[in-house]
């Protein structure tokens, strides 16, 4: 099963797995196929978007875990 971290890029979090993409929408990030988003850390999007960043970890590791990837 794969987990992510404060530090996995958005990037790379789609290509784990590409149903987190509604999650990320639901909380404001819209432009998740801006170039620059790519290059974004889950810590950086999160507070750009006044997001706690572990609990965004947290809430796609159990989205993770429940999906099976």
């Amino acid at each position: 099963m794969a987990q992510v971290n404060k530090d996995t890029m958005i990037g790379e979090l789609l290509q784990i797995d590409e149903n987190i993409a509604p999650i990320l929408l639901n909380i404001g990030m819209h432009c998740l196929g801006c170039p620059s988003s790519q290059m974004e850390t889950i810590e950086q999007a999160a507070m750009v978007h006044g997001i706690e960043p572990q609990s965004l970890v947290d809430e796609i590791n159990d989205f993770l875990a429940k999906d099976g990837k």
